[in-house]
């Protein structure tokens, strides 16, 4: 069991080794020369050995208040660095922050963001994985990040969930395309296009279908799991792709060209989620805060597109 035993007691044992002298100890403790008898008594009983031999004049240490002296110390050391620790937490001066982000945010949108906080507290570590939604949720749920931005899918009910912004899609074709010309596509010009797919276990793809239910698209038979295997693909004149605007970076190609679907009703929703009992530290709140105030500007994230 640990004993009792406080600051104040602590640092009154140690002014009466330096001092040697019950008065001259008590006053640099700002206590009456009773009052300190009591203190130095009380932390003799918690500690369960006398630790000083008193006489009309002079304080001596007992060999048990000899070893105390370290003792003492190094508790009143450790304390002081803890709590130094702590207000270096709480002022954002140290810490750790860990977000899961989808791969097309990781790479994009979140990158000025984290520099911009390092900047801002360089002694916080700052930890960024880039996943799928499932990946980003099973991290959060396993307490590896603190924050997840994902689209929005199945299993988030046990989460605390937001929108950050809208990502609207964009067909993205050869230069030579039929549709490469048009400023915008309706749903009705995807009719007859060959369309390359990424993986069904993507958001991207779990909106492309919905987009495209109803309407005569061609599987091309090309189904990938990265957006750059796409970009070759649609290069080669293999077919087209719709693609929210976050991954445009992935198309900057003189041969590829990106037009935006006339249409709001359909856009990937990207959510921030956080655990629902798990409350965040003053580090990561300081991320949430940059993140939504940078990425939520406009209600959108805008990207150079092609170039």
């Amino acid at each position: 069991m640990l004993p009792n035993i406080s600051t104040k007691q602590l640092q009154a044992f140690l002014a009466l080794e330096e001092c040697r002298h019950f008065t001259r100890a008590a006053q640099r403790c700002h206590l009456s020369q009773s009052a300190f008898s009591v203190v130095i008594r009380k932390l003799e009983a918690a500690v369960g050995a006398r630790l000083v031999e008193r006489d009309t004049r002079n304080v001596t240490l007992t060999s048990e208040g000899t070893l105390f002296v370290a003792v003492a110390r190094a508790l009143l050391s450790d304390l002081d660095a803890a709590f130094t620790d702590m207000g270096d937490f709480i002022a954002r001066r140290k810490g750790r922050v860990a977000l899961a982000a989808l791969p097309s945010l990781a790479a994009n949108a979140l990158p000025a963001v984290i520099a911009e906080y390092k900047q801002a507290y360089p002694g916080i570590t700052v930890q960024l994985f880039d996943s799928l939604s499932d990946q980003c949720l099973h991290m959060l749920r396993q307490g590896k990040v603190d924050l997840a931005l994902t689209a929005p899918g199945a299993n988030l009910a046990e989460f605390a969930t937001r929108t950050l912004c809208s990502d609207p899609f964009y067909l993205v074709c050869r230069f030579d395309h039929a549709l490469a010309n048009k400023e915008k596509i309706a749903l009705e010009d995807l009719t007859g296009c060959e369309l390359i797919h990424l993986a069904p276990s993507t958001s991207v793809r779990q909106h492309v279908d919905q987009l495209t239910h109803g309407i005569a698209v061609h599987h091309s038979g090309l189904e990938v799991e990265h957006l750059a295997t796409v970009a070759g693909l649609i290069g080669r004149g293999l077919g087209v792709s719709l693609v929210p605007e976050l991954t445009l970076f992935q198309f900057r190609s003189m041969d590829l060209v990106a037009i935006p679907l006339d249409t709001d009703i359909v856009t990937r929703p990207i959510l921030i989620v956080q655990h629902k009992e798990r409350p965040l530290s003053n580090a990561a709140h300081g991320m949430l805060e940059l993140i939504e105030m940078r990425l939520r500007s406009t209600g959108k994230i805008r990207r150079e597109l092609l170039g």
